[in-house]
């Protein structure tokens, strides 16, 4: 009786931590959703983040949980998970959020997180304990959602710029203030619809390796489902506003017609990556997408110092997170 009440301690920590990096993710990552918005002035921030959070938590209703399923039971062999695994994985990239986030870098939750699992797990029983078709379709997609963001937003901008051809500017920046609201509450859904998915996949991962969840079970409890979408949503009001000026004005300046278009392509990105169950990069897509925007007005409207630095920070996501992940693993065999 007492191991499983020692048991049941650790699980409960454990789900305290997810939710405190699902927060965390919401925080680091608000300024996807609303950098755009705010730096083009159609919502002031206080506005802008309850307007995200709103969304993110309304995506519970609008996509299934391919995504948690991919992340739960897709990135590593059945049995190798045990609670200090998820330790290591959830103090990687909890580190490596509070790093990229103190020096206003836009980098991965999401990549963070994998790399995180995958050093703990590497750290337990090796490479070969790794899922190679789930870790590979999640390297991928750094490449691709921003890719995909960048042709998206491009397309858009170019498209938008056809149809608005014989429009006085001013009325063109009147329309595309209100489809903003649109571009952004898309944006925001298609965030949380992703993201939270993350957190989902790992207390699902979690709950199996200990026993109270089953492996053939079609989807998670309810609550953690329920309280993972609350989480991200609580951490996107908070705002994580070093973050926004990089986004926002750093990499390009943009008008609420280029917001429109860049908040629109990541969200079909977005949206294509949920259905698919691929964890895509919010923030690589959301780059793309305004990089794309940029360019469509001259090469020189995108300052590609700065966007090389955010490269940088992408490429270093999964082996930084790995490598604290599996200092973290270690610790927690001396711990609990």
């Amino acid at each position: 009786m007492e191991t499983v009440q020692a048991a049941l301690w650790v699980v409960v920590l454990l789900v305290v931590l997810a939710l405190l990096f699902d927060f965390m993710n919401g925080f680091h990552d608000a300024a996807n959703s609303i950098a755009t918005v705010v730096s083009t002035g159609v919502l002031k921030p206080a506005q802008a983040v309850v307007f995200a959070a709103f969304f993110n938590v309304v995506a519970i209703f609008v996509f299934h949980l391919s995504v948690a399923a991919t992340v739960g039971k897709g990135i590593v062999q059945p049995g190798i998970v045990d609670t200090h695994v998820v330790f290591g994985a959830l103090v990687g990239a909890i580190v490596w959020n509070l790093i990229t986030w103190y020096y206003g870098i836009p980098s991965s939750s999401s990549h963070a997180l994998i790399g995180g699992i995958v050093g703990a797990v590497i750290s337990k029983a090796g490479s070969g304990a790794l899922i190679a078709s789930g870790i590979w379709k999640t390297v991928a997609f750094i490449f691709v959602s921003p890719l995909l963001g960048y042709l998206l937003g491009s397309l858009m901008m170019v498209l938008v710029a056809w149809i608005c051809r014989r429009a006085r500017p001013n009325k063109v920046d009147k329309w595309f203030r209100r489809l903003q609201l649109v571009s952004a509450g898309a944006y925001s859904l298609g965030h949380g619809g992703n993201d939270a998915q993350k957190t989902i996949g790992i207390i699902w991962l979690l709950l199996i390796a200990t026993g109270y969840a089953n492996v053939a079970d079609a989807a998670p409890p309810t609550w953690t489902i329920v309280s993972c979408y609350i989480a991200i949503g609580l951490g996107t009001m908070f705002g994580g506003w070093r973050i926004v000026k990089t986004m926002g004005q750093k990499i390009t300046k943009l008008k609420p017609v280029g917001g429109f278009c860049a908040e629109s392509g990541g969200a079909l990105t977005l949206f294509i990556a949920t259905a698919m169950g691929v964890p895509v990069s919010t923030t690589h897509t959301i780059t793309g997408a305004i990089v794309g925007v940029g360019s469509t007005q001259r090469a020189s409207a995108v300052r590609w110092g700065v966007a090389g630095n955010i490269i940088w920070a992408w490429v270093l996501t999964i082996p930084a997170s790995a490598f604290v992940a599996a200092i973290a693993y270690w610790l927690s065999l001396q711990i609990f």
